[in-house]
Parts: structure tokens; C-alpha cells; sequence
């Protein structure tokens, strides 16, 4: 319509491009491929989900398990297996608004319907890919007639052999927090060693710099060997007659001291200059300004790193199977050898999830604390 005909039939310009700009795209569609798509993977995994469950409950059907709790356990499943099916059901009703809104030329509320539609069926798809996963898992569980499930998760092995491999991971807990005590001082040294001043500080710099660079190239267990096996050789007359447990000791604090001391390094550089600037100007020498200015800023900075450095610390104690220290892992191969079953080594997996999980999510609410505080300072 050009603007004499616009003009002739009374209707302005202004109103004639609020109307074209409005009818962009025309009146939106129902995304049937999407929900048809989100449909047939609900139906395909719910089918999934009960000829697990149906599995899961012929495997156990004659165990200690077996009873009445485990038809209602299987009950349970089937029906939380239809979850994904709630917000499939809400993008269909979603589905219905956009024909009424259709129907009604109403192009504001089937815009709204249609993409509430699509969302819902996202999420249903989304629940289905979860829902998926976890049914993959069982299925490998069950597979070769359960044959690895019986091998990593057979329960009564696990509760008979469970306070041998609980006595034995007190071994590694000794040792990690041991460990992370001496690092702690050991690391902030060497840090302190890499900030030495002037020119008569170079060779300590220089020497403190190499041992965080050899340490850290080298790997844990290499370094527990050499110290586990080497040092009794040497028949140094203290060094010689040392327990196994405290050669490890030695071993992780050397190791784990070198990426702390970089950590620390990290830290003690977060703080500006001016603060180092400010305290010289007021009289305290190097060391006071790292003491009393530097220092307690930077370690505030670095507790989250210096945390996951302790959780891989945790981690690490495992290695000390290799001198022979009986711990939970060396444990478990004993027991593994003893009964061709690793389930053993699986109490001891989860027994490190049983510290580290929880530490795990503490760092992340430190993190997340620290950056809400940051971006307030901002603000």
C-alpha cells in the first residue's frame, strides 16, 4: 500500500508501519517437531526405566534384599520414572494456549503459549537425557549377568571387610593431616624464600624458585619411592631409622609444599603495591611488611586454592601403598587378592568421597562468599 492509497483509505503512515511491524512473522505455530521429539524420548526412556527396574528386581529376587520393601522400592522407581513426563505434560497444555490463542487471532498470547511450549519441552528433554544416563549405568551394572556389579559392588563383602579397610584408612588420615600442618609452614617458607630482597637475597630466590620448579615437575609417587626406599639406604644415623609412615610424611610435604609455595607466591602478589609502600613508609622493615601487612591479606586470598590443594593432598596419601605402608588402599588389594573382588577397593573409594565431598562444596561456598564480597567492595 503506498501512502496515496494510505492517505485515500484514512489510514496514516504511522499507523500503516505500527500495523507491518506487528505482523512480522505472522501468527506463531504450535512447535509440534519439537514436542513430538521430547514425546518419543520420554516414552523411549520411560520403557527403559521399567525393564531396568524389572531387571534390578529379578537380580535380587532371592537375596537378603528380597521382601516386600523391594516390590515397593521397584514400585517407587517406576513411578518416579515418569517425572520426565510432568513437564512434557505442561508443554502440551502450553500447545493447546497457542491454538485457542490462534483461534482468537490473538498474536501476544500465542507468542507467550508457543515459547512456554518450547521451554517445557526442553526440560523434558533434559530430564529424559539425565534419566538416560542413569539408566545406562544400571544397565552396565547388570550386564554379564551382573557380573560388575558382583565384582565392584558386592554388599556382603563390603560389610565383612569394612572395619578392616575403616582401621586401615585412619592410617591415611593420620598422614594427610600430618601432612597439611607441615606444608602449610613448609610452603609459606619457601614463598617467603622467593621474596627474599636485594641483591643479597638472589641466591635464596634462586634456590627456592628451583625447588618449586624440580618438585613440581616431578610425580608423587616417584618422590615417595625415593624417599620410602632411598633414604633407609643412605644409613644416615636419624634419617635411617625412621617409621615408613613419617618417610611418606616427608615425601608429600616436599611435593605438595612446592605447589603451595606457589600458592602462597599468588597471594602474597594479589596484594597492591601501595600496601608494601605504605607500611616501608612507615618505618617497618621487609620482614614486618610481610609479617604484620602482606602476609594475613594474602592468605586470606588463597584459602580456597589452599583448600583443593589439601583435597588432593587427601587423594594423594593413597600412593603410599608403594612403600609398603599398610593404608586402606593396600588394604583392599589384600583383600581383593584374597577373594578375587574389588569391592573392597570400592569402600575405600567411598570413604574419600565421605571427606572430600563435603570439603568440596565448603570451598565453593568460601569462593562464592569471597566474590559476593568483592563485587559488594566494587559496588
Amino acid at each position: 500500500m503506498n501512502s496515496a492509497t494510505q492517505q485515500s483509505a484514512g489510514v496514516s503512515p504511522h499507523i500503516a508501519g505500527q500495523e507491518r511491524r506487528l505482523n512480522i512473522g505472522g501468527m506463531p505455530k504450535v512447535p509440534l517437531v519439537l514436542f513430538v521429539f521430547a514425546l518419543a524420548g520420554v516414552l523411549i526412556v520411560v520403557a527403559a526405566s521399567w525393564y531396568t527396574i524389572q531387571t534390578l528386581r529379578e537380580a535380587l529376587r532371592g537375596s537378603a534384599w528380597d521382601g516386600w520393601w523391594m516390590s515397593a522400592g521397584a514400585w517407587g522407581l517406576a513411578i518416579a520414572s515418569l517425572g520426565a513426563g510432568w513437564p512434557l505434560a505442561r508443554a502440551f497444555n502450553r500447545c493447546l494456549g497457542v491454538r485457542a490463542a490462534a483461534l482468537r487471532t490473538d498474536v501476544v498470547a500465542a507468542r507467550t503459549e508457543r515459547s512456554e511450549a518450547r521451554v517445557q519441552s526442553w526440560i523434558a528433554l533434559g530430564y529424559t537425557l539425565a534419566q538416560f544416563i542413569v539408566v545406562l549405568g544400571l544397565q552396565f551394572l547388570l550386564a554379564n549377568n551382573h557380573a560388575v556389579a558382583k565384582t565392584f559392588f558386592l554388599v556382603p563383602l563390603i560389610v565383612k571387610t569394612f572395619p578392616l579397610v575403616l582401621d586401615a584408612f585412619w592410617v591415611n588420615v593420620k598422614i594427610f593431616l600430618i601432612a597439611e600442618v607441615l606444608v602449610l609452614v613448609w610452603g609459606l617458607i619457601v614463598a617467603l624464600a622467593m621474596f627474599a630482597p636485594g641483591a643479597a637475597g638472589k641466591p635464596l630466590r634462586l634456590i627456592a624458585t628451583a625447588y618449586v620448579d624440580v618438585f613440581r615437575s616431578i610425580p608423587a609417587v616417584l618422590v615417595i619411592y625415593l624417599v620410602g626406599f632411598g633414604l633407609p639406604l643412605t644409613g644416615v644415623p636419624v634419617l635411617k631409622d625412621l617409621s615408613l609412615t613419617t618417610y611418606v610424611v616427608i615425601a608429600l610435604t616436599l611435593t605438595v609444599g612446592a605447589y603451595v609455595a606457589e600458592i602462597y607466591r599468588a597471594g602474597i602478589q594479589s596484594i597492591h603495591w601501595s600496601q608494601t609502600a605504605a607500611a616501608r613508609s612507615l618505618g617497618l622493615s621487609h620482614m614486618q611488611t610481610l609479617r604484620f601487612v602482606v602476609v594475613p591479606q594474602g592468605i586470606r586470598q588463597i584459602i580456597p586454592p589452599l583448600l583443593n590443594a589439601f583435597i588432593a593432598l587427601q587423594k594423594d596419601t593413597a600412593l603410599v601403598n608403594v612403600v609398603g605402608v599398610v593404608d586402606s588402599f593396600n588394604q583392599s588389594m589384600v583383600i581383593a587378592a584374597n577373594y578375587y573382588n574389588l569391592s573392597a577397593a570400592t569402600t575405600v573409594a567411598l570413604l574419600f568421597i565421605v571427606i572430600s565431598i563435603p570439603q568440596t562444596r565448603f570451598v565453593e561456598r568460601m569462593a562464592q562468599r569471597d566474590r559476593a564480597r568483592m563485587r559488594a567492595g566494587s559496588a
